[in-house]
């Protein structure tokens, strides 16, 4: 197995609504300088903050999936498909574009929201009718396992359904506590620490430290276990895991 931490001076950063939203993106558009261009199908990863009410006015999407997941506060959302709703704190939302929708987005009181997008077939998703879908955390699944919580967002019975194959995790991790996670083979685990700090193992190898802010990868050929461990304080992490390789034309994605 592969690992890599990339460091938030490599990610990628942007901002909206002049800086009322600033994001930080493991995986950023073309040209905005993010270390990590793709991993797999997963072809965007941003996390925004903002302290005060901002918003991003309508915009085109097309064939991709994207999921907006509401850590604090709340996501206002309006498209042309007439939807007008609200996502509350631990729920989502769910575009799957297909051949085209605007939408515009706010956040009107302190938030921290992910916006994540998958890449199916395009060429085929380009012929699908736009859907809108929303949860709300409750309509998720959470395990508590020797005091971690594993909060399932995507795959393993999630109600959330996207044609993208990728799984998606909220992990809460007490001080000093382990979660191990299995690894098939051929697939890309990312994660994201947004609360504390950690440390990666590999099957049976030496652990590797990882911070706050940084973007945690590893990436399987025979597939393995990775143990994650809390380290001084209580870790939440969110993980990501797709194949390394799909069997499918992905977008060319430009530096």
């Amino acid at each position: 197995m592969e690992f890599k931490i990339i460091k938030p001076r490599d990610q990628a950063y942007g901002q909206f609504d002049d800086g009322k939203i600033i994001e930080q993106k493991p995986i950023g558009f073309s040209g905005e300088g993010s270390l990590i261009n793709r991993l797999g199908p997963l072809f965007y990863w941003a996390w925004g903050h903002s302290s005060e009410p901002a918003e991003i006015g309508l915009h085109p999407h097309q064939g991709f999936e994207i999921i907006t997941y509401v850590i604090k506060g709340k996501g206002y959302h309006r498209d042309t498909l007439g939807t007008v709703s609200v996502v509350e704190e631990g729920g989502t939302q769910l575009m799957q574009t297909g051949s085209g929708v605007y939408h515009a987005e706010a956040l009107k009181e302190p938030s921290e929201v992910f916006q994540i997008w998958f890449e199916p077939h395009l060429s085929q998703a380009i012929k699908r009718t736009p859907t809108y879908s929303q949860y709300n955390s409750e309509d998720f699944s959470v395990l508590e396992k020797e005091s971690v919580t594993i909060k399932t967002i995507l795959g393993n019975g999630s109600p959330m359904k996207i044609v993208t194959d990728a799984g998606m995790w909220d992990i809460s991790i007490p001080n000093g506590t382990v979660y191990t996670h299995s690894l098939a083979p051929n697939r890309t685990l990312a994660g994201l620490a947004i609360k504390g700090d950690g440390s990666f193992t590999l099957d049976t190898n030496q652990p590797n430290h990882f911070r706050h802010k940084d973007f945690v990868i590893v990436q399987s050929g025979q597939g393995g276990k990775v143990t994650i461990q809390a380290l001084d304080k209580d870790l939440r992490i969110f993980l990501i895991g797709v194949p390394t390789e799909v069997e499918y034309p992905l977008y060319r994605k430009p530096r």
